[in-house]
């Protein structure tokens, strides 16, 4: 029953996190709980031992930390990293055109989702709203549908008789517009969006100055299978390792080890993470080296804090599918709750290396936790992870690592109820080692 519940939490998180933006706002809740301080990057910062902080980035990034007792300089930083985007559809600016007697939504991709998983599901949209308030200031405010609002229906296969054959193909330009409504005649498409739009917001029409929403299924999670062992959701990748870090972070134990411990979660994974707010920005390197100065550690020390420290960067892995075993690398297969997968790659696209790889395991061995190790077929080209480039920008030893599950990148995803628990026991181990 624990397991469930722990689950159930991780579900909950996700229906309560349509967008990067709400997903954040929700850890925000949790940590306010703990009693975490917000920190702005505008402001100095006066961090005291044992205390607990975080600081956003332009909503949807977000790191939390505690500022340990222990000597920073020989301990160094324990991070675990993840991140608060998935891939889906985006909404373009002018969101609703005109298409004979029909409202559609023009929606840009991205990422790389499973565009096929996105028909005939109860869609809606959600995401933030930047407006000027009566007194001139610019202000952004979360925006969620909870009702089914859009669809993208199939076609019928009298109209396309090969689609079991040749699979489901999807044009990006001319096949993606979500449907809407009926259209009158009179009505303008650009003043039926912005009408929704201020009557969701409670704001005028020209104190809305610019938005952005992502497409999301209104469906919530559900447990499935014989013995209800697997969970299936939206976002899976990766708001779960989001929701295990954050409540490893809010361990008790941890929170009171002594260890400078810190949790980075970055939005745009899943476009590459070059921006100001991703994992190839300055973000990370900034609030680290901020808490080194709050410390009073000069710069030699804070190369030796880096040099001590070591990265968790933890994302959903693949899990074997016995319908496709043709996909999967034979002697690397891994299995849905059979504990942590270790993403190994030649070539880098993961940062695992011998001592990292070692060390995870230590930690899964005191955890009690089982393992596994995963490679890509050679044939087929390798995803990557915020790992590799947090890595190289500051110099500390990383593992990437994360929970196997089906259906990667689909709008509908499934992962092991068991799991979730291990990988939450191992980080806890990390963070408190």
């Amino acid at each position: 029953m624990k397991n469930k519940q722990r689950v159930q939490e991780l579900l909950d998180f996700i229906d309560a996190s349509p967008s990067p933006w709400h997903a954040v706002a929700t850890m925000q809740q949790a940590l306010h709980k703990a009693s975490f301080e917000c920190l702005s990057e505008t402001n100095q910062w006066q961090l005291e031992p044992g205390g607990r902080y975080y600081v956003i980035r332009d909503d949807s990034s977000i790191i939390a930390f505690v500022a340990g007792h222990k000597p920073l300089a020989e301990n160094g930083y324990k991070i675990i990293g993840a991140h608060t985007d998935s891939p889906g559809l985006r909404i373009k600016p002018h969101a609703l055109f005109k298409s004979g007697e029909l409202l559609c939504m023009g929606v840009e991709v991205y990422g790389g989702p499973i565009l096929a998983t996105f028909t005939d599901r109860d869609l809606s949209f959600a995401g933030r709203v930047s407006y000027r308030t009566r007194k001139g200031e610019i202000k952004t405010r979360l925006v969620r549908f909870e009702q089914a609002l859009l669809r993208l229906p199939n076609l019928a296969i009298h109209m396309n008789r090969k689609v079991n054959e040749e699979g489901l193909k999807l044009d990006k330009q001319n096949e993606l517009a979500l449907l809407f409504s009926v259209s009158s005649q009179e009505q303008l498409a650009d003043k039926a969006f912005t009408d929704l739009l201020t009557t969701q917001c409670n704001l005028a029409a020209e104190q809305i100055l610019s938005w952005e929403f992502n497409i999301y299924d209104t469906q919530k999670g559900v447990f499935w299978g014989a013995e209800q062992e697997f969970y299936a959701n939206s976002q899976l990748d990766n708001l779960a390792s989001c929701h295990a870090g954050l409540n490893a972070l809010l361990d008790e134990a941890v929170l009171n080890s002594g260890n400078t411990v810190v949790c980075a979660f970055f939005d745009h994974e899943e476009v590459g993470s070059e921006s100001s707010k991703g994992a190839d920005g300055s973000f990370l390197p900034d609030v680290l080296e901020r808490i080194a100065l709050a410390s009073s550690l000069a710069s030699e020390d804070y190369k030796r804090a880096l040099a001590h420290s070591f990265m968790l960067s933890v994302d959903m892995a693949h899990a074997f599918q016995p319908n496709f075993p043709n996909a999967y690398e034979p002697e690397h297969k891994v299995y849905v709750n059979k504990g942590p997968v270790i993403k190994l790659n030649a070539n880098q696209r993961y940062s695992s290396e011998t001592i990292s790889e070692a060390m995870f395991i230590t930690w899964c061995q005191q955890a009690d936790v089982p393992y596994q190790k995963y490679a890509h077929r050679t044939d087929i080209p390798c995803g990557s992870t915020i790992g590799p480039m947090s890595s190289a920008k500051l110099g500390i030893r990383t593992v990437d690592v994360g929970n196997a599950m089906w259906a990667m990148h689909s709008i509908r995803e499934s992962a092991g109820v068991l799991d979730h628990r291990y990988m939450l026991d191992v980080m806890q181990c990390f963070f408190k080692s």
